[in-house]
């Protein structure tokens, strides 16, 4: 009986740690937080080796790419829907508390 209680709550424990996860929205699409904290320092690196390059270079062609956009390199609007994202967590303190209306999943 006692293993079952303990079962129970950590899977109660899982969902509830799951449900509160803070996602960034464009449009349809919602990205993890996580994923887009990576993306906007591979868009930093990025204007840290060469400014001028930043209308040419997409993160689509970056390796260390989150798996969750590549549905937007398929994009044709692929370069503004990064710049939006990067620009929704540039204040990520405001995004992780949810003050950002990009930034849902906040309880």
């Amino acid at each position: 009986m006692k293993a079952l209680l303990c079962c129970t709550v950590l899977v109660l424990l899982l969902l509830a740690h799951g449900a509160r996860a803070v996602y960034v929205q464009d449009g349809d699409m919602k990205f993890p937080l996580e994923s887009v904290k990576k993306l906007k320092d591979l868009m930093a690196k990025s204007r840290d080796i060469n400014p001028r390059l930043k209308s040419i270079w997409l993160p689509c062609e970056e390796k260390d790419l989150p798996e969750e956009f590549q549905s937007v390199c398929q994009r044709k609007d692929a370069p503004v829907v990064f710049e939006r994202l990067n620009a929704a967590v540039q204040e990520i303190d405001l995004c992780e508390i949810c003050v950002n209306a990009a930034c849902t999943g906040c309880l």
